[in-house]
This record gives C-alpha cells, sequence and structure tokens, in this order.
C-alpha cells in the first residue's frame, strides 16, 4: 500500500506544480479543460484526502460533506470568497491559500490596464485591424494624461502598495483609503495621502481596486459612488468583481459620470453584463491577473505544498482558518 497521500485536482495546473503532485501523492483531477460541475467535485472527493481547487469551484458546505474525512481545501489562490470558510472550519477542515507570489504580477496588470484605458491602446487596436485607418490625425483616439495625475487606490494590501512605486514612476499623486490606516510615518515613508472614500473618489483621475471581497466590501462602489467620481475618471478592477455594481457601473459609463473602466474581474464571472461587450471605453481582460507563467508556477507549487502538508498531518504553511486546528 502507498502511503502518498489521495488528492484530487479540480483543473491541470503548471508543469512544475503537476510533477510535483504526481511524485508525491496518488493525483486524481479534472483532465478537460473546463469547470467542473457541483456534482463532479462530490464524486471527485470521494475516498481522498486533500482537494486542490480554483478560485472558479465553489467549495460549499454540501461538498464538504461529501468527504468527511477531508483533509483540507488547497485554494490555487490569494482570495478563498469561494469555500466557505466557516463549514470548513465547523468539520475541522484547514484552507489553504497561495498569498504573496502573485502581488507585483497582479500590480503590473493592474497599472497595464490603466495605461491600456487611458491611452485607449486596445480601442486603437481594434479600429487598425478593421483596416478602417486611414493614417495619422489630429484628434483620433485622445486619451488621457497620465503622468502627474491623481490616482485613488482604494484598499492597501500587498498589490494596493505595489500600485506606488509604478505610479511614481509616473509623477502620480497617490490617494488612499483603507480599513486600517497607516501611520504618520508609514504615509510619508510611501509618500501617499489618506482620504475617506468619497473624498478619494471625488479627487481622483484614476481610481483602482485593491481590496479583499467580503460582505463590508460587496458592491463597495455603487450608484451613488460613481456619481461622486469626475466624468474623465477611469476606473480599474483587478481584485474581484462583486466589490462593483456592475450594472451601476454601466449606467455611469452610458450616462457620462465616468470616462471609462478598465476590467479584470466580473460579477458573474465568466459573464459580463451585455452592455460591456460592446462598449469601446471600456478594457475587457480575462482574469488574466497573476497570468504569467513564473507567477502560476509559484502559486501552484504553493498550493500543492500547502495540500501535502496538511494531507501529512502537519499545519500547512498558508492557513486561512487555524481554528480548525482548535
Amino acid at each position: 500500500m502507498s502511503d502518498k497521500p489521495k488528492i484530487f485536482l479540480t483543473r491541470e495546473l503548471p508543469p512544475q506544480t503537476m510533477e510535483l503532485l504526481q511524485d508525491q501523492s496518488i493525483l486524481t483531477m479534472n483532465h478537460e479543460d473546463r469547470y467542473l460541475t457541483k456534482a463532479e467535485i462530490m464524486d471527485g472527493i470521494c475516498g481522498v484526502d486533500g482537494l486542490l481547487c480554483l478560485l472558479t469551484d465553489s467549495i460549499d458546505d454540501e461538498i464538504l460533506a461529501a468527504n468527511p474525512a477531508l483533509k483540507v481545501v488547497a485554494n490555487f489562490a490569494v482570495g478563498f470568497n469561494n469555500i466557505d470558510v466557516e463549514a470548513a472550519t465547523a468539520r475541522k477542515i484547514p484552507v489553504t491559500n497561495t498569498p504573496g507570489v502573485l502581488t507585483e504580477t497582479t500590480a503590473d496588470m493592474a497599472f497595464a490596464l490603466l495605461l491600456d484605458a487611458a491611452r485607449r491602446v486596445a480601442e486603437g487596436d481594434r479600429f487598425v485591424r478593421t483596416r478602417a485607418w486611414q493614417g495619422w490625425g489630429p484628434l483620433q483616439f485622445l486619451g488621457s494624461d497620465v503622468s502627474h495625475a491623481t490616482l485613488g487606490l482604494v484598499g492597501l494590501g500587498r498589490i494596493g502598495k505595489s500600485m506606488i512605486p509604478r505610479a511614481r514612476g509616473f509623477s502620480m499623486k497617490v490617494l488612499y483609503w483603507n480599513r486600517t490606516r497607516l501611520s504618520p510615518s508609514e504615509e510619508a515613508s510611501l509618500q501617499v495621502t489618506y482620504c475617506e472614500l468619497d473624498e478619494l473618489l471625488q479627487q481622483s483621475d484614476f481610481v483602482s481596486i485593491h481590496v479583499a471581497q467580503n460582505a463590508e466590501t460587496r458592491h463597495l462602489l455603487g450608484p451613488r459612488e460613481f456619481s461622486l467620481m469626475k466624468p474623465e475618471a477611469l476606473l480599474v478592477n483587478t481584485a474581484r468583481g462583486p466589490i462593483v455594481d456592475e450594472k451601476a457601473m454601466v449606467t455611469a459609463l452610458q450616462s457620462g459620470q465616468i470616462a471609462g473602466a478598465a476590467l479584470d474581474v466580473y460579477e458573474q464571472e465568466p459573464l459580463l453584463e451585455p452592455e460591456l461587450y460592446e462598449m469601446d471605453n471600456v478594457v475587457v481582460a480575462p482574469h488574466l491577473g497573476s497570468g504569467t507563467i513564473g507567477t502560476r508556477t509559484k502559486m501552484g507549487n504553493m498550493a500543492a505544498e500547502n495540500c501535502l502538508a496538511a494531507c501529512r498531518g502537519q499545519r500547512p504553511p498558508n492557513l486561512v482558518n487555524p481554528q480548525a486546528y482548535d
């Protein structure tokens, strides 16, 4: 009998991670490039020690009940709002995530989206590809200056803080709102100014979202918040879709309350509000925030190590519910 733990993986991960899992566990997995149904996940975890899942997998108490002996739910993501952590904790099942490794990569993506929306790069690309372009013109695709503009960071965790040096490279003024305000010395060191959320929205040329998704941040930006923003302002969201009321955002874009948006996440992902597919003043990316070979490999290896550790009876290094061990 093998003493390797049995692990169920909901979707293929980068090659280095797959080699690690195949070498150190008895691995069963979804070999298709698609989301699994709830029933398929419940069937997949029967008789295994660990579940390694993705942020696109909704892991609720009914799924957890399908295997009372499950030793861990290891999430291939920093966020874990796709998992009923309270239910897992009640069942003494540790839940893990992959913090830290995607910080710089996601900040790169957020700033890339900001630049794209400001300078209308994707819009111009589409125009050229239609062969409609007849040459340079003084009024073609005029965008917004990024240098010396004001960037408002909604949330100042790891990724939010990583936006600061990128903004500084463009001589931007940086405002921030966070649940916990930094000390005066840290604000001075980072060269950022604290504002209440309403004030930040009123003053910012670019608003970039970097808060975690939870009950308090759902629809943090809704009709009232959009009404406070400058008509020339651009919204960037690489955090989680439900933080923004997508219907209210569409209305704000249509009415000219805000000038545009650059999005990597969506409220009903992978579906978008229908109007967003057709709007030229919106950049829409397919959730690429952590999407580099290096970062996804680091995430995969971290998720695998978390899963393997818990399956072996060890306390996993990236535990989000320590109460599971109480």
